[in-house]
């Protein structure tokens, strides 16, 4: 069986995603998960964890999805080995960061492991004074283009505009030790709980790094 998720929107009306589940029975797919990752504005989005019997119907599946009505498809991306677990995940980099022994290990994992629970391409981590890049992964921006974008989009926080926040790159700020965590992806736009995981794991880090030894 290959896996796969599917990122969908759906309109937020009862029996919505039943009919879309039906039609992954159609081409013989298996619902396994499903993860709700932000509500509003009479939609959804969700994604859902597919399992396939053969590789080969992935376009059935999504012409069949959209084939209901007022679903529209954001993205399918095969489930890699590790399979597709984003709390699990996110526990794992958790309890990482808690284990850290000293600041340059607590900014490896930042960069490493939190893209696997993120689901992002990339994660930097940021000192905000002076502006300057402590980690980031190697598909990350340039070292100016991460200063000025936590520059931007700090200063329009302070401002009362929006939150800063971009649809490929977003950002939260470790409150108390000034620094900031920054995540990219490319295409898949970020959604309210992915926000609020990002924020979490922050925390986590401006914790951890006021614990440690300079």
């Amino acid at each position: 069986m290959e896996s796969y998720v599917l990122r969908v929107w759906l309109p937020d009306r009862p029996g919505a995603l039943g009919a879309v589940a039906s039609r992954i029975g159609a081409v013989k797919g298996d619902v396994v998960g499903i993860e709700i990752l932000e509500t509003g504005a009479g939609q959804a989005v969700d994604e859902l964890v597919v399992q396939l019997p053969d590789a080969t119907l992935v376009d059935l599946l999504v012409a069949e999805v959209r084939q209901v009505d007022g679903v529209q498809v954001e993205e399918v991306r095969a489930v890699g080995p590790e399979g597709h677990d984003p709390r699990r995940a996110t526990l794992e980099t958790a309890a990482r960061l808690v284990a850290a022994t000293d600041r340059p290990s607590l900014l490896a994992v930042a960069r490493d492991q939190a893209p696997r629970s993120l689901q992002a391409a990339w994660v930097a981590v940021i000192d905000l004074d002076p502006a300057i890049t402590l980690v980031a992964g190697d598909r990350a921006p340039s070292e100016g283009w991460l200063a000025a974008f936590v520059h931007g989009a700090s200063s329009a926080v302070s401002l009362g505009g929006t939150d800063g926040q971009s649809s490929d790159v977003i950002w939260a700020p470790c409150e108390g030790v000034g620094l900031a965590v920054v995540a990219g992806r490319d295409r898949i736009v970020w959604r309210d709980r992915e926000r609020r995981q990002l924020e979490a794991l922050a925390e986590i880090v401006a914790l951890r790094w006021a614990e440690l030894p300079a």
